[in-house]
This record gives structure tokens, C-alpha cells and sequence, in this order.
């Protein structure tokens, strides 16, 4: 039982040179159970202190060599000992004293003559505290070393999150490309390596306001790339404002780009705003640029250089933010050569070039674009086409769709229409055998520069004149020079 008790009371080591006096001590201490160590000096108690690191210090203060105080600063000096309760024992009463205990780092102070009541009862009190120090000393340790391994578990769990997270941007960036390419454009649909490429590059050059000039032949969807580049620009709330240079008469496209006033010129009854105004802040699509005519070309050059232009019949410049987005299937570098198109201008139009693959070197597309087509127009005539034969397939892709996807889209509409029980049929509109093709309807621009090639040849190049080449044509021959220029039509008059 005693060693239980001693166990549970704790280790008190009494430094005093009074022998009497220890065995007081020891004796009301030890019928207390304390386990009680003696020491009759104070280097012989640091030496103790090292070995046996007990509960508590009760310490004289007036002692041979070093005195009470100096022991108590030794031991407090010294990491392993510092947090030993200590008592003193002293005969002094003065409040000196008593500071100077304090300051050594002693946590009370009992006087002589002892009453031993009075100590065992402050010995008590500051073991009872001395415990819950280590007590709580303990429970932070165990909790530091909990949360250490908990933090290490957080870490190896927020490693792992990292790379999953890591993981899922990847599959997410993958999949919204995925999404994009599919999805995001309108009307575009796509399995095409090449065709991805070119939406890939709508989607780098799009957020800037870097010009964009589509080049491809007729029918191959420039327009609708040319609104998937305003459509995933920072301008996409703002208008897209479309025109085709090669559909307006030569004489009504300065008044169409830039407006013009009440009176500018014969038929000019209201005012009117040009398509750059109404693009401001958006993007504008000039389809067939190559068309536009040579003394409008400049303009154009300072609307891309300095965002500004004049309306007819007003001087005062008008200032727009427009982003310009061209397109053309014709080889403009080979109408520089001619003389037909502004090098100049085609440097600033040729900022970003996108080159669109012809239909016949996009054959995987064909059936996908066939099967979305039947959809769309069988939807608007209430039929459903669930499948594509074979030998439907095999015919769409071996044509080699001169015209396109717009020769393509022409020819679904059609075969939806004679199409019964869900299944697609082209009927005899083409033949891939060689047997029959449909032939390459010409543009107006060849168009016209035939029909000029035809009547020069009946004048002998002779343009002015009752027997000229613009009475004929009943234009003048301003405009017919204006017009062979641009068309390249080379005839010495």
C-alpha cells in the first residue's frame, strides 16, 4: 500500500544544512507517503536533481557554499530542471527577500520556524498543480503528435486529391474541347483530324480582336466559321453584321459599308448608317472580299488602320470598334499579281488566315453531315430519317461535291423529301459512275466577265462610242472600265 501511496504523492526533495531539521521533514512527509530525498548542500541537491528529477524542491535559502537562491537559478537555468516546483525555506521575513525568491523562479515560500500543516498543505497545493501542468503538458504532446499525423495523413491526402484533381482538369480540358468542337459551333459538325484543326484555331484566334480572313472555296461553310469566331469572341453579345461584296452593285457598296447622308448622291432620299456603325463595339463579315471594288479597297485599309472613315456626303469622321472578319475563295495573291486587289490591304486582312478544307478532302464527314441535315430538314416536313444505307453512303461518299456542303445540304433537302420509312435516298440527281455529274454553275464574277469578253470581242475591244463595248451593255464607260479592272480584263481602246 505504501508504494502505491508513495507512487500517487509524488517525489520532494528537501535541501537543508540542518540536519533536525530534515528529519522533521522527512517524517511529517513521509507519514503523508511521500517518497522523500535529502540533500544537505546546494551542489550536492543540483547533483540529485539531474539523477532523480523529483516532484517538488523544498530549498533553505541560508545554506554553506552556494545559498538557496543560487541553487534555485541553477536549476531554473537548466532546460531538464526549470519546470521543478520549488519551495523555500526560509528565516527570512523581509519583502527583499521574498522578491528575490520569487524572481529565482520559486513558486512560494513557507517561514521558519516550520509548521508543517502549513507546508504539507502548500506542498500539496502546487503538486496538485504541478500535475495538472504535466497533465496538460502530456495531453498537448499526445495532441501535437496527433496532429502531426494527421497532417501528414492531410498532406499524402491532399497529394493525392492534387493529382486526381490534376487528372480530372486534364480529362475536363479534353472533354471541353471535345464539347467545343462538337457543340459549341453552331451548325458545325465535324470527325474530320483536319476540319478540328481549323476549329482549333477559331478557338485560339477568337478572344482576341485580331483580324480573320477565311480562305476556302464556295460552299464549305465559311459563313458559319465566321460567326463561331464572333460567337466565341469577348464581342459576342454585340451585333455580327454580314456582307457580301460580291452580291451589292459596285455603285452601292461605299454606301452600304459607310452610310450616307440625305442628298449625297441621285437617290440618296434619307439619311442612311453604314454596316460598320451598326457593327460598333462588334465584329462585321466582309463574304467575298476579294470582289470589292479597287477605289473602296483603301477605305476599307483605313477603317483596319485607324478605325475610322467619312460618310458620303459628310466630312466629319466617324470613329468604330469593329472587329473584321473577310472571307474569299479566291486566290488574292494572284489578284495582286493582276492588279485587282491592294497588297496592302491583304497584308492587314491576312493577320490570322484559316484555310477550310474542301468537302472531297473531309470524306469522313460526309455521312455525319448528311445524317445531321436529313434531321434538320426532315424535322421541318415531319419526317423521321433513322438510317443511311449503304449503297446511299457509298454514293454521297465517292461524289466529289464541287459545290460543297452547300451542294450537299441542297441534295439531303431534296432526298429527304422523296425518302419512305425512315431511310435516306438521293434518287438520280448525281451519278459517281462518271455517267452523269452536275456541272459547276458559274459565279456572277465569271458570269459577267464572260459576257464583257464576248461583247469586246464583237467591238474589237472598243469600249466608248455608239459602237462601243458600254453602249452595248447599256452601262457607262467609266463603269465598264471600273468594272474590267476588277474583273482583270486587259483590252487596249
Amino acid at each position: 500500500m505504501q508504494e502505491d501511496r508513495t507512487t500517487k504523492q509524488g517525489k520532494i526533495l528537501v535541501v537543508d544544512d540542518t540536519p533536525a531539521n530534515i528529519k522533521l521533514m522527512v517524517d511529517h512527509l513521509s507519514q503523508e507517503g511521500y517518497k522523500t530525498l535529502v540533500a544537505e548542500d546546494g551542489e550536492s541537491a543540483i547533483e540529485q536533481v539531474a539523477f532523480v528529477k523529483p516532484d517538488l524542491i523544498l530549498l533553505d535559502v541560508m545554506m554553506p557554499g552556494i545559498d538557496g537562491f543560487e541553487t534555485c537559478r541553477r536549476l531554473k537555468e537548466d532546460t531538464t530542471t526549470r519546470d521543478i516546483p520549488v519551495i523555500f525555506m526560509t528565516a527570512l521575513s523581509d519583502t527583499e527577500n521574498k522578491v528575490k525568491a520569487f524572481s529565482m523562479g520559486a513558486v512560494d515560500y513557507v517561514t521558519k520556524p516550520i509548521q508543517h500543516k502549513e507546508v504539507l498543505s502548500r506542498v500539496s497545493a502546487h503538486l496538485t498543480i504541478r500535475n495538472l501542468q504535466k497533465s496538460l503538458e502530456d495531453a498537448n504532446t499526445n495532441l501535437e503528435q496527433k496532429v502531426s499525423e494527421r497532417t501528414a495523413e492531410l498532406k499524402d491526402a491532399m497529394g493525392e486529391l492534387q493529382e486526381l484533381k490534376n487528372q480530372l482538369q486534364e480529362e475536363n480540358q479534353y472533354l471541353r474541347q471535345e464539347i467545343r468542337v462538337n457543340n459549341n459551333f453552331e451548325e458545325i459538325v465535324t470527325q474530320s483530324d483536319e476540319f478540328r484543326l481549323v476549329l482549333q484555331q477559331i478557338e485560339q484566334v477568337a478572344p482576341s480582336d485580331a483580324t480573320v480572313l477565311i480562305l476556302g472555296e464556295t460552299g464549305t461553310g465559311k459563313e458559319l466559321l465566321a460567326r463561331a469566331v464572333h460567337n466565341n469572341s469577348q464581342r459576342r453579345e454585340k451585333t455580327l453584321v454580314k456582307v457580301n461584296c460580291a452580291s451589292l452593285p459596285a455603285n452601292l457598296i461605299e454606301s452600304e459599308l459607310f452610310g450616307h447622308e440625305k442628298g449625297a448622291f441621285t437617290g440618296a432620299i434619307a439619311k442612311k448608317i453604314g454596316r460598320f456603325e451598326l457593327a460598333d463595339k462588334g465584329s462585321i463579315f466582309l463574304d467575298e472580299i476579294g470582289e470589292l471594288p479597287l477605289e473602296l479597297q483603301s477605305k476599307l485599309l483605313r477603317v483596319l488602320q485607324e478605325g475610322e472613315f467619312e460618310r458620303l456626303g459628310n466630312p466629319r469622321t466617324t470613329k468604330v470598334d469593329v472587329r473584321i472578319i473577310a472571307a474569299t475563295n479566291r486566290d488574292l495573291e494572284k489578284e495582286i499579281e493582276k492588279g485587282t486587289f491592294r497588297s496592302d490591304l491583304y497584308y492587314r486582312l491576312n493577320v490570322f488566315p484559316i484555310n477550310v478544307p474542301p468537302l472531297r478532302e473531309r470524306k469522313e464527314d460526309i455521312t455525319l453531315l448528311a445524317s445531321f441535315f436529313a434531321q434538320k430538314y426532315g424535322k421541318k416536313i415531319g419526317k423521321n430519317i433513322k438510317t443511311i444505307p449503304k449503297r446511299t453512303a457509298d454514293k454521297l461518299v465517292t461524289y466529289d461535291w464541287p459545290g460543297n456542303i452547300r451542294e450537299l445540304e441542297n441534295i439531303i433537302e431534296r432526298a429527304v423529301i422523296i425518302s419512305q420509312n425512315g431511310k435516306l435516298e438521293v434518287g438520280n440527281w448525281f451519278n459517281v459512275n462518271g455517267v452523269r455529274k452536275p456541272k459547276k454553275t458559274p459565279t456572277l464574277a465569271e458570269s459577267e466577265k464572260a459576257l464583257i469578253n464576248e461583247v469586246l470581242k464583237i467591238t474589237k475591244g472598243q469600249i466608248s462610242g455608239e459602237k462601243g463595248a458600254a453602249k452595248i451593255l447599256d452601262i457607262k464607260p467609266t463603269t465598264l472600265r471600273s468594272r474590267m479592272e476588277k474583273l482583270g480584263i486587259r483590252y487596249k481602246n
